[in-house]
């Protein structure tokens, strides 16, 4: 995997309506830029973004890029007849409502979501395959999701297996207890939360277990701090505006950005083998290859530990790696 990672949920609509054309320049971007890993999920804009990914990276060698997708949200079609009236903007996307979500983390459920995803991908497997979001079915993503996920690396049809979520705790037992290739941890080990480094992180490292970071902007709120940001997809709290205010400071004081601060810091856990960044643009696209790629001055995170914006036992940039 590249070391940054596209995430396509912007692609697929979220929150608002991105045009085919681009859709493609943004995937179009992240090649530019030496991106080859991407990630989508049937959730994002019911299927939408698979699609276009897969017709964005068709041009490409399918051995020069990796994909994940992710199961245990299975569509179905609206009322049994794919004529859903309205929109999805309840979950999220802005797209018709032509399917809805069934919570389905049973192996066979597992198969058939897999398979509609490669249809759409238009592609016959896929890298890494997730199962997205087990927080409220633990105990049927441990007894059958996971094992279902075993017997497809087993076949080949997926090459790495993996849960992705939201949280830390549940990861941290995936990965003690189960034999996955990789986690996706979303928001929780960023310059705001990092609930992961009681749990997850050092669980991954003593496993040997390959951790992705989604979310390093927590939604929005490390990418441009205002009174309207959000933080992991709801308004953000004061105190958090606050917090993410003073680190935007120091950011500036020390001549670098808040956005290169907060991928940066995702990136030096030497548990950490990707960052994962949404975009649904060729010039978010761009800004974020630019910011991963600015050095961040040591003195910033320095900066940082003095003042009790970042606990000591944080690895920074620039640290050696045990």
């Amino acid at each position: 995997m590249s070391a940054l990672a596209f995430g396509a949920a912007g692609i697929g609509n979220l929150y608002t309506e991105v045009t085919d054309e681009q859709a493609y320049a943004a995937v179009a971007a992240a090649w530019h830029h030496g991106i080859r890993a991407f990630d989508t999920a049937p959730h994002y804009g019911l299927g939408l973004s698979e699609r276009r990914l897969g017709a964005a990276l068709r041009e490409h060698p399918r051995t020069a890029y990796t994909v994940s997708t992710k199961v245990g949200r299975r569509l179905e079609p609206a009322d049994g007849t794919g004529d859903g009236t309205g929109d999805d903007r309840a979950n999220g996307f802005a797209v018709p409502a032509t399917h809805r979500r069934v919570r389905d983390f049973t192996a066979d459920g597992i198969r058939r979501t897999l398979d509609a995803s490669l249809g759409r991908l238009g592609l016959d497997h896929v890298d890494t395959v997730y199962l997205h979001d087990p927080d409220d079915h633990a105990e049927q993503a441990f007894r059958e999701g996971y094992p279902a996920l075993e017997r497809l690396r087993a076949e080949g049809v997926v090459r790495r297996i993996g849960a992705g979520m939201n949280q830390s705790a549940m990861l941290t037992r995936f990965v003690r207890d189960t034999d996955v290739d990789v986690v996706l941890c979303a928001g929780r080990y960023t310059l705001l939360d990092q609930s992961a480094l009681a749990d997850l992180l050092p669980a991954a490292r003593e496993r040997g277990t390959a951790v992705v970071l989604g979310g390093p902007f927590n939604s929005g709120l490390l990418a441009d701090p205002t009174p309207t940001a959000t933080y992991d997809y709801a308004q953000a709290p004061q105190p958090l505006l606050d917090r993410a205010l003073r680190l935007k400071s120091a950011a500036e004081r020390h001549g670098t950005t808040l956005r290169a601060a907060a991928l940066a810091f995702c990136a030096a856990h030497p548990a950490v083998t990707a960052v994962l960044v949404g975009a649904r643009s060729a010039a978010e696209v761009d800004d974020c290859a630019a910011q991963f790629r600015t050095p961040v001055p040591p003195a910033f995170w320095e900066e940082l530990r003095d003042t009790g914006l970042l606990p000591a036992d944080a690895p920074v940039p620039g640290e050696a790696r045990p």
